[in-house]
């Protein structure tokens, strides 16, 4: 069912300033900018046929980004050991080029990286250096990809908590000024200068950051699992807390999260210069909220409930927030220190919804029932989102695999218990931003390889998407 709220729809965009120490916009973060608006100003592949080309990598591959040189680069963690490399694609057809081991640390630190103002990928490795990570052709043709420069940030990271392994790199991100910003595991949070100097703080005893952080030029935005947070640099030269807002974190982990806390990535954007808000969604039982603040000074715009429960950062353009569920996401592997789900499975719910900031607060504008099974992607150039969807053979939305199919039905996927989704179908969505109505929807892939595990998708320059799954990629282009 669609649901539809009366009121003015506003125009999507602007997207983000663009930050002078990242890569182009759209392409050189996993949430297309430092701000992660999860938006590009790039136009998708469009509602028509598809080519959808699986490159096999024995990797899940969720961060693929594409710096101004045109080259397609990938951080993947690998199946058998579960530590990260680093890949270069041909562009022309998605297969590797070159690849690069790193050093395993924690889960999520083969995840988060962005590609610099020199396309070379920044990431921290398990042995708590801060990577940059060229690539270069030989004179055989032979492309190659070593380490460029690595500064050693452990002691900022270690000092708070007495040395040894207690804690780790989760995320970096760069600032207006060139400071390489991270949050750990453990909650603490500070920026490598351009001098290669690490200074850090930590936000709260007892709290735990298990997504990625944001950028602007107000500041770092990161949410731990009981607060939002904005950060700056001191008189001294130091991190500072500008604000924190504690939210609603609810009794326990959702089922199809990956934490008991905030699913989302803190999301930077508005009408002006696309930067003014910041967004999270909340825990809250049953239903969880939609979070906006101010950035300048954390006051709370509205609280809106959204979805039954999301891993998923929020789409920011203009005066418009998207949220989609990923209630009951049956995920291979958690984090050690996940902890149980109430309840401990649940049915994948589905469903996405636009929430629209106004005069008066905050307005639903349409709900749908699509069960995205990838990050969605914004593109302001042509109004759509850009998604994957997963459909239980066995359950309500069987149907649903021919294009612009109305048959999302309840959305319910047929999961169940979470089950290993040996009878699921994936298909590539497209979304019309304005009303929340599938515009088209084609099968991909029918086996667990196919599972795009809400990871995100990246639309490069020429109409391609790239969309990292459990074992590998895809390259999906116009037919």
């Amino acid at each position: 069912m669609l649901t539809i709220a009366t009121s003015t729809a506003s125009a999507f965009g602007p997207v983000p300033p663009a930050n002078p120490y990242l890569g182009p916009v759209g392409t050189a973060t996993m949430h297309g900018d430092s701000e992660a608006s999860d938006t590009t100003p790039l136009p998708g592949v469009g509602t028509g046929g598809v080519h959808a080309d699986f490159h096999e990598q024995a990797a899940a591959c969720p961060t693929i980004l594409q710096g101004a040189d045109g080259l397609p680069q990938a951080l993947c963690t690998k199946i058998t050991d579960r530590a990260p490399k680093v890949l270069l694609l041909d562009p022309s057809n998605g297969n590797t080029l070159a690849s690069l081991d790193l050093t395993k640390g924690s889960l999520l630190g083969g995840v988060y990286a962005y590609l610099d103002n020199h396309d070379q990928m920044v990431t921290v490795d398990g042995s708590g250096n801060l990577l940059r990570i060229g690539h270069q052709r030989g004179s055989d043709g032979k492309w190659s990809l070593s380490i460029a420069s690595k500064t050693d940030v452990t002691q900022a990271v270690t000092g708070h908590c007495g040395g040894g392994d207690c804690d780790a790199v989760s995320s970096v991100s760069p600032d207006y000024q060139g400071r390489v910003w991270f949050a750990t595991d453990g909650a603490a949070a500070g920026f490598v200068n351009t001098d290669g100097t690490a200074h850090s703080i930590v936000l709260a005893p007892g709290e735990n950051v298990a997504n990625s952080i944001a950028t602007g030029p107000q500041g770092m935005a990161v949410a731990t699992d009981h607060a939002l947070y904005l950060l700056n640099v001191d008189g001294g030269g130091n991190p500072q807390i500008v604000w924190r807002q504690a939210y609603d974190r609810g009794p326990a982990r959702k089922p199809g999260q990956l934490s008991w806390g905030t699913g989302a990535t803190p999301t930077f954007f508005g009408p002006g210069d696309g930067t003014e808000y910041l967004a999270i969604t909340d825990n809250a039982a049953t239903k969880e909220n939609l979070l906006v603040y101010s950035t300048a000074t954390g006051a709370p715009i509205c609280s809106v409930p959204a979805i039954d429960g999301t891993e998923n950062s929020p789409i920011g353009s203009g005066n418009s927030v998207f949220v989609a569920s990923t209630y009951g996401y049956p995920y291979p592997a958690l984090p050690p220190n996940a902890g149980t789900s109430q309840p401990a499975s649940a049915p994948v719910s589905g469903g996405m919804t636009r929430i629209d900031v106004t005069g008066s607060g905050c307005t639903v504008v349409w709900t749908n029932t699509v069960p995205s099974s990838a990050v969605p992607r914004l593109s302001v150039a042509d109004g759509k989102i850009y998604t994957f969807t997963r459909h239980s053979l066995l359950g309500s939305g069987s149907s649903a695999l021919g294009s612009g199919s109305s048959a999302l039905g309840s959305g319910s996927a047929g999961l169940g218990s979470g089950s290993a989704g040996v009878t699921d179908n994936y298909s590539f969505a497209v979304i019309d931003a304005n009303t929340g109505k599938v515009d088209s929807e084609q099968f991909v892939g029918a086996t667990t390889v196919n599972d795009t595990l809400e990871m995100v998708g990246t639309i490069a320059p020429g109409r391609i998407q790239y969309q990292g799954t459990t074992t590998g990629l895809y390259r999906i282009t116009p037919k």
